[in-house]
């Protein structure tokens, strides 16, 4: 899961394996698969590399564990 910020400054947890889309215009939109709508701070390319590094610490904690 990745921290991202809402526009009133909350941080919330959302799960990247259930964005569907995401979009800037200008504010990040993102749609998760259930139907639920986040409108964040961060940037599509923010966003981007947030998904990448929780991906990549969670396969490094898997290799780790074998």
């Amino acid at each position: 899961m990745i921290v991202l910020t809402k526009l009133d400054g909350k941080q919330i947890l959302i799960n990247e394996q259930h964005i569907e889309t995401a979009y800037e215009t200008p504010d990040t939109i993102i749609q998760m698969n259930n139907g639920h709508t986040y409108i964040v701070a961060e940037s599509l390319s923010e966003i981007m590399k947030k998904t990448v590094e929780f991906r990549r610490q969670t396969r490094r904690r898997a290799m780790n564990n074998e």
